[in-house]
This record gives C-alpha cells, structure tokens and sequence, in this order.
C-alpha cells in the first residue's frame, strides 16, 4: 500500500490541529500516484479530526468510534436546540426537560452514556468550548450546547471514548466536536410548529452568508432566532380545588403549568480563515443571548406562611389583597453567551507543522423573580425581583506541534504530536437587590424572608474565584505494518487549587481485511473541579419564629470551616479508567458498521451531601475556633467526592445507502445498551441517589431513519425508542418510587424541492401523540408525566419548514 509524501501530509496535518478546512486544497495538492489512491479510497468517506492529531482519518480508520452527524441530519429535527438535536441523532446522548426545576429548566444538563453532564468536552472547530455558569444536579458544571446557532454546523463528530489524556479535563464519557460551515453562498430557512395540544408555538429563522477569499480563505456568517411559546401538561391541583369549593375565589386552571418555559433566543456565529504568506490565520466566534420565564408551584392562601398578617410590624399588610387567589411566581432567566477563538499556523518545514491560538468563553445568567413577594418586608416589599448573576468566564492558550517521524520502523511516517496549554478560569456570583434576600421586620412575626420561591444572591455568597492550570501533552501514532496501527499518549496538567494529574491513553488498531478492523482502547482520565464548585455557596437566611434568631442554611463551599467541621474536604478530581473494544466494517456497496464493547470506571465522582444540624453547642465550639459567622449558622451541606461509579454498555451502528428503480434509500440506525453501577458511596447518596444513578436513565435507547429520494420529492421516517427507567422522589415522608415503560416514537416528514434553491417540508414528530405512564406520586402538584422523563413528554409536533439557498 503506497502512501502520501511527507509534503502533502504536512499540508493535511497543519489543517488539523488549526481546525479545518484544507482536505481540499491537500487533496488538490496531490500528485503523485500513492496520493491518488488514499484520496480515491476515502472518495466517498467523511473525513474526521476528533480523537485524533493524526492525517485526517475516515470512520472507518479511526481507533476509537466516532459518529459523524451531516448537515442534512442536523436539519431534520424539529428543535433548533443542539442538545435536542443530538438527543435525536444519538442514542448513548440524553437531555431531559425538568420542568420548575429552577435555572435546569433553561440551561438543561446534557449526558452522554448515563454520566455526568461534565464528563463530556465540547468542542467547536477542535477548540475546547467554554461552560456554563450554572451549577446542575449535584454541582455538574458543563458547557450549554443551546448557545451555539445549529445553522452554523457544517457536521458534528461525536468520540464516543475516554480522551482526556488528548484533550484534557472533562473528556471521561467522550468528546462533542462541532465543525462550523465554511460554504460559499447564502441559506436560510423559516418554519413554524406546534403541539397537537395546541400550545408551544415556535417560529424559528436563520440566515447564513459565506464567501470565498484569495488564496483558499473563506468568511462566513450566522444569526438564528428563535420565538418559543410554553406547553402545559397539567391538571388542576387539588388543593386549588379545594380553595375554590370554600372560598368561592375562582383560580386559574391550572394554577401552574408544568411544561417547556416561554422563551426567547438570538444566536450568531462568525467563522473566517485567511492567508498571510505562508501562515495561515483563522477566527472563530459565537454569540447567544436568550430570556425565558417559568412557573413555580402555586401558592395557596390557606397555608401559605407568607399570608399570615403582621399587626406588629405592617398593620396593613395583607397579601389576600394582592393575590387573593393565591400566586405562582414567575422565575425568569437571562442568559448572554460569548466565546472567541483566533490563532495561526504555519511550518518550519515540510514534516514540522506549528500552530498557536488563543479562545475566549463567557457565559452570565441573570435571574429574577416575578409575581411574588419578600413577606417579611410586609407593605414595602416590591413584587418582582433581580435574584442575582452567575458568570463563568474561561481563557485558553494553546501552542501545538506536529513532526512526521520517518523511521524503518513504521511502513509511513509516524506521527509525533506535542504541545502545552494553559487556562484561566474565573466563577462570580453577583448579588441581588436587597429585597431579593433581606431578612425583614416581619420575620419576627412568622413571615417567610426572601423573594417567595428563590431567594436572591446575597453579600455573603456574592464573590469572585479563580483557578488556573498549566498543560503539557504528547500524542504519537505509529503504523507498524500495513495492518496495525498503534497510539499512545500522555498529558501532565497542573491545577492551581487542587493539584496534578498525569493521564495516557493507547490505542490499537488492526485492520483484518480492507473491510474489517478490531479497534482497542485503554485510557485514564479525570474531571478537575471546577472555582464554582470548589469555593462558590448557595445559602439563604431566615428568623426563627421561636427563637426570633437569624438562621443561616444551605449548601457551603468544602474549604469553609464550618463545612469543615462535619467533615467536608477539599475537592479531588474526579479519576477515570475507560475501556473499549470493538469492530468497525465496511463494503463498497455502501454498508458501513460498527460494534463497540466500553467499560467506564470513575472514582470521587462529585455529590452533595446530607444536610447537618448545627446545633447550639457546635456553633459555640466554631465560634470559640473563631469561625466568622457561626451563630446564624442551623443546617448546611456541602460538595463532596462521594462515589464511584461503573458504567458498561455496548454501541452498534450502521448505515447504507443504495439505489433502486423507484429512488435513492439511506438508512441509519444506531442501538446503546449502557449499564451503570454505584460501586462506592460515603452515605451521602442515599437509596434513592443510587437508583436515580443506576435506574434514572433507560438501559436500552435506539433509532433507526429512512430516506427515500424519489423525484423531486424526499420522504423522511425515525423511530426513537427509549427504554425502560425508574423515577424517585425524596420527600420527608421517605422515598417514592415508581417505574415507566418503554416508550417508541415515530417522526415523519416529507420534502418537496421545488428547485435548487429552494424546498420545502412538512413534518411531525411524536406521530401517534405518545405520552409515557402518568406520574402518580406527583398528581398532589398537578403533574401528570414526570419532569425526569428522559424524552419530550409534551405529544405529538407538527411543522412545516422553507428553505432557500443562492
């Protein structure tokens, strides 16, 4: 087998590690006959970049599997939502809607193969992609897919494998590459949808504009908008029923909805690559601004502490005046996403390539409250609220190189990747106004201080924390014969605020025939914690009604004395072992395959702890420590290394494409088994954390697409099954639990190109109009399907969708 000279691959190598596009112009470059034949077989294959510094490489070639998802599937989903969009794509990826669920609701946590929605890195263009300011379901801390306008993505590459030792921190479940389009010429679309119901009207357009520049450059760019309406799925509460019967006040029906929030979302994308002499310089960026409101649980006048009268403090204070049919306050959030990349590469020769970038990441959510009340401020507390800020800022420099190692030992240059990093990141909470959390002169009378529902961010959680980290990895893959290919790599990184790690990965791949291969993986990996999670606190004060003292509880940092003192230690990273196994196959008629075995083993992964009672004789003990504001301290908790955790599973996919008298078929499917297994805990995940782990999430997901091109028409079929799950509710009663079924949906479209710059398509999804099993142990709340259902519980969608392209 003949291979590419040095020169060409050089070419191909730099336009790697800078991120795309120039297969192309190396391909183009290519004239000797060795290079014909690697191009002529790969003619009709995606060329990849993620998991690997090496030559760009075919699914077929690489050592660890990777999906590739096109433009074309992108498009096919109803949602402009990248995480929706993957949910639909992958079935090893899942997000769930967790309706009221505070700021999740917005920014909804996004797992792959059932961990941790931090254990997977994002990146765009090959470059890491910053996180969001929210700190999820117990302290998860990852990057918000939302922000990032899915008409700007030219295909997504999904590494379904450990890749921290590549990559970095973050990279324990896989790693998400999105490749942004550098097409010439401009697109659009426009398309409008609802629910069968009736509600949840989306209008969604884009427009994208890209163009040619001397020497092979390219600019591009992309605004997306978004208008979205909410959803309900709810039935009236009974205790608002009961209100009515013995009141004669008519309530709203229902008095809270329990769906999708009302939302707002503008999204833009830059992406431009040019040439200066021999370097080469290339920019990316994102933009994304959105709004949103949701309900929080109505508050019922007849047993709603904020209700009760202050005859001492406000004699004229009465709520029953204001919101005499009780009130749901509205929790809204504002979020403004910005990232940045430049760099340059360049070669000191024809088989020594260099690159330097630097990217830039910001994300701030602001939150408010309206149509509540701080009660304890009686006739002077406003009614809407600013809660407070979260901002997540990060600064990555990198400085990569890659050197072609001719040797007798490998049948074609090895190649020998090398580099550092280093990074900043910075977490700041911002206070609210005083209203938001001031503990008023009516507490002492029994009413309830803070905006009703969420209390804002007060001086004693409002900070700024910082952590940087140093980075040096080396990265080589080595072609030992015709048949195997070897790779191996190391990375050192350096934390500011906890510590090292020294990670390495090898791989193996052996190619059977020029249509089978058996690939092989072994990899450690970690996830460091994060400023936020290390040194930010959530707490909320209040005035005991008994003793008319201040009260302080909530979640503290691990580094705060009083956390301390109930055993709290300072955050470790969290250590993975991951393994895979598998076989990838392919034949020229258009069939493509593979089947992967992978186990994923993770220590001091990250949880809360139980809540502890700080009585009056252990606030006397800190206090005689000298613990700064250990009297108003009554219970807190705190962030925690507090389990391990094995997750196996297996990934079969596939796909073929052929021809037929009657049209063109392309067939898709994909099936993930994922098993996980709590192998260690302190006590601070109880029976009801461990089942949400192993049992929260189905075992089995799976779906399969047609499409049939025939004419001028394109006729489009998913199916999507979900398997079965358990959910589980811990409440002062005890836990609750109680489990749901395998769910299947079907989605169909059909598309009429009218030409070749335009179409048109009409779709829907969740044909049948599917609900899962009714969630019975929350119908006292007027939920019907439960907020942790890991698909759409909101029935069947339909659209239609214009696009346009010049």
């Amino acid at each position: 087998m003949q291979y590419p000279k040095l020169s060409h691959l050089a070419l191909v190598l730099t336009a790697v590690l800078s991120s795309q596009p120039l297969y192309a112009q190396a391909q183009d470059a290519s004239s000797s006959e060795a290079a014909k034949e690697k191009q002529e077989t790969k003619a009709d294959e995606t060329l990849i970049v993620t998991g690997t510094r090496s030559m760009a490489r075919s699914q077929f070639d690489t050592m660890a599997p990777v999906d590739v998802f096109s433009k074309e599937e992108v498009n096919a989903t109803a949602s402009s939502e990248l995480t929706d969009i993957l949910t639909t794509l992958a079935p090893s990826f899942n997000v769930q809607r967790l309706p009221m669920n505070d700021g999740l609701v917005f920014v909804r946590p996004a797992t792959m193969r059932g961990l941790s929605p931090d254990h997977t890195l994002v990146l765009i263009n090959g470059k890491r992609r910053h996180r969001s300011a929210l700190l999820g379901s117990r302290g998860a801390q990852g990057a918000d897919l939302a922000q990032i306008p899915a008409a700007a993505i030219k295909r997504i590459e999904v590494l379904r494998d450990g890749a921290a030792a590549q990559y970095g921190s973050d990279a324990i479940a896989g790693v998400i590459n999105i490749i942004l389009d550098d097409s010439e010429g401009v697109s659009g679309y426009t398309q409008a949808g609802q629910y069968y119901e009736g509600d949840g009207f989306e209008w969604q357009t884009a427009l994208r504009a890209g163009t040619k520049l001397a020497n092979g450059g390219h600019l591009s760019a992309t605004l997306e908008y978004t208008d979205a309406d909410m959803t309900s799925r709810s039935r009236q509460r009974p205790d608002a029923i009961d209100f009515e019967e013995q009141t004669g006040i008519e309530v709203n029906d229902p008095v809270q909805n329990w769906g999708q929030p009302e939302r707002q979302a503008l999204r833009l994308a830059f992406n431009a690559e040019a040439y200066l002499g021999d370097t080469r310089w290339y920019g990316f960026a994102t933009y994304g601004e959105s709004e949103g409101v949701s309900d929080f649980n109505w508050r019922n006048p007849l047993t709603t502490s904020a209700y009760r009268p202050s005859p001492e403090n406000y004699p004229e204070y009465d709520l029953n005046e204001l919101y005499p049919a009780g009130f749901s306050p509205k929790f809204g959030s504002e979020d403004e996403d910005t990232a940045l990349t430049t760099g340059f590469s360049g070669e000191f020769s024809s088989d020594f390539s260099w690159e330097a970038s630097v990217a830039y990441g910001r994300n701030t959510i602001d939150y408010t409250m309206d149509e509540s009340i701080n009660a304890s401020l009686g006739t002077d507390s406003p009614t809407s609220f600013y809660i407070g800020q979260l901002q997540q800022t990060e600064v990555n420099a990198n400085l990569d190189f890659v050197y072609l190692w001719e040797s007798d030992l490998f049948v074609y240059p090895a190649n020998v990747a090398f580099g550092a990093e280093t990074r900043e990141e910075t977490y700041k909470i911002g206070a609210g106004d005083y209203a938001s959390y001031a503990v008023g002169p009516a507490a002492a009378e029994g009413l309830p201080s803070g905006s009703n529902g969420f209390p804002g961010f007060g001086p004693q959680q409002a900070g700024e924390y910082d952590q940087r980290s140093y980075a040096a990895y080396a990265d080589i893959e080595m072609p030992l014969t015709d048949r195997l290919t070897t790779g191996v790599a190391i990375r050192f990184e350096d934390f500011s605020e906890f510590g090292d790690t020294l990670d390495g990965k090898f791989s193996l791949r052996y190619e059977m025939t020029d249509s089978v291969a058996l690939r092989s993986t072994i990899s450690t990996g970690f996830r460091a914690p994060t400023p936020g999670q290390l040194e930010s606190t959530r707490i909320y004060q209040g005035l005991d009604t008994v003793t008319l003292n201040l009260f302080t509880a909530g979640r503290l940092s691990p580094n705060s004395p009083v956390a301390q003192y109930f055993g709290a230690k300072p955050l470790e990273a969290e250590d993975s072992v991951s393994y895979t196994l598998g076989l990838t196959f392919r034949t020229d008629s258009g069939f493509n395959a593979s089947l992967d075995m992978y186990q994923i083993d993770v220590d001091n992964r990250f949880g809360q702890s139980q809540s502890y009672a700080v009585t009056d004789e252990i606030r006397q003990e800190l206090l005689a420590q000298g613990v700064a504001g250990a009297e108003s301290f009554t219970s807190v908790n705190f962030f925690t290394n507090a389990f391990d955790t094995r997750t196996r599973g297996v990934d079969l996919a596939g796909n073929y494409s052929f021809s037929t008298d009657y049209g063109d078929i392309d067939v898709a499917g994909a099936v993930n088994y994922n098993s996980t297994e709590v192998t260690r805990q302190d006590g601070t995940i109880n029976a009801y954390g461990v089942t949400r782990i192993e049992d929260g999430l189905p075992n089995w997901s799976a779906n399969l697409s047609a499409t049939w091109h025939v004419g001028n028409w394109d006729y489009y079929a998913r199916v999507r099954y979900f398997g079965e799950w358990t959910d589980a509710a811990d409440q002062a009663s005890g836990q609750i639990y109680q489990d749901f079924g395998a769910e299947t949906l079907f989605d169909i479209a059909a598309t009429w190109n009218i030409n070749s710059q335009t179409k048109v398509r009409f779709g829907i999804e969740n044909l049948f109009d599917n609900y899962p099993d009714e969630a019975t142990f929350q119908a006292n709340r007027g939920l019907i399907y439960s907020r942790h259902a890991p698909y759409d519980t909101d029935g069947g969608q339909y659209y239609v969708r214009f696009d346009y392209a010049f």
